[in-house]
């Protein structure tokens, strides 16, 4: 894995000539289906788009050609379980009145505590989230393992929760809905997260990348990925491609590998300066440019492989 930033691979891209690109794309037969072709990028409120409400978060995104969004609870979009039947309903409206999708909800609950009540309780709250991702046309629920306690056995915590996402699997496909463990705060370490899986044997329950520094630890970001790649669900967050102490282009070369077929989700919490819309426009327009060069890499380095 070589830690290519987004400037080392625009530069280094910048070197090929515009008409050996041509003839290049000239000659592709025209029914190639390029590896990753179904990553799409999305946003995640948070906190780019935290001060949108519904309608304006719809429109930037539209602007920015941004086209799926995770709507992070307690933001400005208002999109809650509190929301009435009537309210649910025009949030479907909305977003089928657009081209941006509602990729789901972005819950803040976790199943780490010692006092089971408190567990029993985020279960229960993230039910209620299922039913309204369900409701307002979203695909599942992102949720936090989350961290641990001095007076509780590391292992007895890791059964703790994915004994929870278990029970949340089951529960949210009968919802048709995906269960997304964000890796996070104290258990953010790959091999904790492929721990937790191992207990949460449920296939409705998935993992969201989050593009953490612990990711890089141990063996490094390809080992850390391999350990977990399996169970990916339908979102994977990542920061800017301005953001340089991550190798984003190495991670989005490995999804394309895999041929993920799901949304790469901007979450940030710093804002740019500036226009933030302009900014998230840049993102889309980076990302775009980064894959398309990246696929045909990809694709190329897998003929060469086969027989």
């Amino acid at each position: 894995m070589t830690n290519i930033t987004r400037r080392d691979y625009l530069m280094g891209t910048a070197a090929i000539s515009a008409a050996a690109l041509t003839s290049n794309l000239c000659a592709r037969p025209k029914n190639r289906v390029l590896p990753g072709n179904n990553i799409q990028y999305g946003l995640v409120t948070y906190m780019w788009g935290a001060k949108w409400d519904l309608e304006t978060l719809i429109t930037n995104c539209e602007q920015a050609r941004c086209y799926g969004v995770e709507l992070r609870t307690t933001h400005s979009h208002g999109v809650e379980p509190s929301l009435n039947d009537e309210q649910r309903r025009d949030v479907v409206k909305r977003f089928a009145d657009s081209p941006v999708t509602m990729g789901g909800i972005g819950s803040n609950e976790r199943y780490d505590n010692p006092d089971p009540a408190v567990v029993k309780q985020a279960i229960e709250k993230t039910k209620d989230f299922i039913r309204l991702s369900h409701d307002v046309g979203g695909t599942g629920v992102k949720v936090k393992p989350d961290r641990f306690y001095d007076v509780v056995p590391r292992e007895k915590t890791i059964e703790q929760i994915g004994m929870a996402l278990n029970e949340l699997g089951e529960y949210a496909a009968g919802w048709g809905q995906q269960i997304r463990l964000e890796v996070h705060g104290q258990c953010a370490e790959l091999p904790t997260i492929k721990a937790i899986m191992d207990v949460a044997t449920n296939q409705n329950v998935a993992i969201c990348w989050n593009c953490n520094q612990q990711d890089l630890q141990g063996e490094g970001l390809e080992h850390n990925f391999n350990l977990v790649k399996d169970r990916f669900g339908a979102t994977a967050h990542v920061r800017p491609f301005y953001v340089e102490d991550y190798p984003t282009v190495d991670y989005l070369r490995m999804l394309i590998e895999m041929d993920y077929a799901g949304w790469f989700m901007l979450e940030q919490g710093a804002l740019p300066k500036g226009d933030l819309v302009a900014a998230l426009l840049e993102e889309t327009t980076q990302f775009a440019e980064i894959k398309g060069g990246l696929q045909q890499e990809v694709y190329k380095a897998q003929r060469r492989k086969k027989p």
